[in-house]
């Protein structure tokens, strides 16, 4: 294989190697599983149907129905466990992270953004709340443009590492969101963009007193999910995690992730880890969730959806959340059917809308063909 470097790793064929090896690639933070078992994943032991997901460019994918496995493929070199890139979906962890500082009293989503972090009071967040953030509602300039290399999601690649740095590259991440400016008013259609989830990212250290990241998230989350494996975290320079995309964990300690949020925020292993007022206000949306999502420049593919937490909603209002990532990451979440699907991939391109529609229609599928019951109902 040719060598993987920070100028290739993002580039077919040597990113399905660089999303199983990051920490061979960058300095990275764990996220510490705790010393607690694991939740265990109930192995089906009925007759089931045939199912498949799409297969090109798939590294490993996984169902779980009412907390037991009746599907799980691994791909070349990709094993149970193995971490692999989360890419955006790592914007779902800091949503649930956000979500039990609210819950506990230490953060306050209506609160301004710079009263957290007052090193960008004169920047383009200057007016923004934290609820803003969750929502994606920020009216910073920021294209999320991935194969233009002058965009800002780029900009945001060489500030954290993920790209050769140059000469008026940022020092980091947080300069970098320093130097954003706003372009339009704050809490008005919703806008897909990676650095405010940066942000914040930021503002749950801040008020969290400080902790880093992947201590916090260890704290808060993965020590208490059931998790199996350590995840992990690329950092900065300055040792910021790379929150909007940076985290690596294994397929069925994604999907315990995902039944966390299908259980109303209960965990595997019975603990109350989110609260459940938090979680069914993401499929639930916010009062302006579906008008600002319709009022957006794009669909996303989801036309009526919604995004709500840092997670999506293909339909606003229903019973489906969804996480997803470039090159092909995806949880989808059916509280209703207590239904998980979890598929990572490297797809060449980093947005393909008819892959993620196929898979998205899998998902779908399976979820009908799986009505019958398998094991304990619980």
């Amino acid at each position: 294989m040719t060598e993987v470097t920070v100028a290739s790793w993002q580039t077919h064929p040597q990113l399905r190697w660089a999303f199983q090896h990051m920490d061979d690639l960058f300095p990275v933070a764990v996220i510490a599983r705790g010393e607690g078992a694991a939740a265990p994943l109930r192995p089906c032991d009925v007759d089931q149907p045939v199912l498949s997901m799409p297969a090109q460019d798939t590294d490993a994918w996984l169902i779980v129905h009412r907390g037991t496995v009746v599907a799980e493929q691994y791909v070349g070199t990709m094993g149970p466990d193995t971490r692999h890139l989360l890419m955006s979906v790592s914007k779902s962890v800091v949503g649930l992270v956000a979500g039990i500082l609210v819950g506990d009293g230490r953060l306050d989503e209506d609160r301004p953004v710079t009263s957290y972090l007052p090193d960008l009071a004169g920047s383009g967040w200057a007016g923004a709340t934290v609820r803003h953030l969750l929502d994606m509602r920020v009216g910073i300039h920021f294209s999320e443009d991935y194969l233009d290399p002058t965009s800002e999601v780029r900009r945001l690649d060489e500030a954290v590492g993920w790209a050769a740095r140059g000469a008026s590259s940022p020092a980091n991440l947080r300069a970098f969101l320093a130097e954003l400016r706003s372009d339009r008013p704050h809490g008005g259609a919703f806008a897909y963009s990676s650095a405010i989830t940066d942000a914040l990212g930021l503002v749950c250290e801040a008020a969290a007193g400080g902790v880093p990241f992947a201590d916090l998230a260890s704290d808060l989350l993965w020590s208490r999910i059931g998790a199996e494996h350590d995840a992990f975290v690329t950092v900065d320079g300055a040792g910021t995690a790379m929150f909007d995309g940076g985290i690596c964990a294994t397929l069925r300690d994604l999907a315990r992730f995902g039944a966390l949020v299908a259980s109303g925020g209960r965990s595997l292993t019975g603990e109350q880890v989110v609260p459940a007022a938090w979680i069914d206000d993401l499929f639930r949306g916010g009062a302006e969730s579906a008008m600002a999502f319709a009022d957006a420049e794009h669909d996303y593919g989801l036309p009526g959806g919604s995004y709500r937490g840092q997670f999506w909603s293909p339909a606003a209002g229903g019973d489906v959340v969804l996480c997803f990532g470039i090159h092909g990451q995806m949880v989808y979440v059916d509280r209703a059917r207590d239904f998980v699907g979890v598929k990572l991939s490297s797809w060449p391109l980093p947005v393909d809308d008819e892959r993620s529609q196929a898979d998205l229609t899998a998902f779908r599928e399976m979820t009908q063909r799986l009505l019958r019951p398998y094991g304990p109902q619980g």
